[in-house]
């Protein structure tokens, strides 16, 4: 496959799976450079696969995935998979994404301090940084796992339907902070059941048992799905 400067990530020939069980089959895309990328399909078609072998997570069994960038990628899980009585604040949840850095029972430092203000503040936390996270509604809950994964400092954000069982507005919320992020040159890749998020991404992947039906401009895509 032709290969591009402005690739954040290249597949090439991807067979990847469970245990003895192949779920992705010789699948070939670019994923590019500080856009956000949308991975559609149906149930079983294996976004959660690829996005695993992405997070590193997932083992490649034959192909290769080739990383333009140096950092480990940040992934963020779904709002309802952290316990909503974890006895923790927005600020606490968002310096834990320096544990990757420091370690998680090493003392953070000024400039570890410094970035999580930093991270905040971009995901528009700052008024609700001293709040427990189970006083916070799902959308300031994903809100504050982006900003733990921009804590990371990583370019490279991986996320599992980031707007699964969020209210409209919430919804909202969450791609505009993806806009900004993608904007800033951060590389986004989500994995989605929901057409119309997919529709604002820049780049679509659309997978169908396991294989790669169609990538590009999320209009030409969106219409096989």
């Amino acid at each position: 496959m032709q290969h591009t400067d402005n690739a954040a990530i290249r597949i090439e020939h991807l067979t990847a799976g469970y245990a003895r069980q192949p779920v992705l089959h010789d699948v070939t895309a670019t994923i590019p450079r500080g856009r956000q990328t949308a991975i559609v399909g149906p149930n079983g078609s294996g976004k959660s696969t690829l996005l695993g072998v992405l997070a590193g997570t997932v083992a490649v069994r034959a192909g290769a995935v080739h990383r333009g960038t140096a950092r480990r990628p940040a992934f963020v899980v779904q709002h309802t998979a952290i316990p909503p009585t974890l006895p923790i604040t927005v600020r606490e949840a968002v310096a834990m994404g320096r544990w990757a850095h420091r370690g998680p029972w090493r003392r953070l430092t000024r400039a570890d301090r410094e970035i999580t203000r930093i991270c905040l503040e971009r995901m528009q936390l700052t008024d609700l940084a001293t709040r427990r996270l189970d006083t916070l509604s799902g959308g300031q809950r994903q809100r504050t796992l982006l900003a733990q994964a921009l804590a990371q400092e990583s370019d490279l954000l991986l996320l599992d339907e980031p707007a699964a069982g969020l209210d409209e507005a919430s919804v909202a919320e969450i791609s505009r902070a993806l806009a900004q992020l993608s904007a800033a040159g951060v590389t986004v890749v989500a994995a989605t059941h929901d057409l119309d998020e997919a529709s604002r991404a820049d780049h679509c992947l659309l997978l169908r048992d396991g294989q790669l039906e169609a990538a590009g401009h999320p209009e030409k895509v969106l219409v096989k799905a």
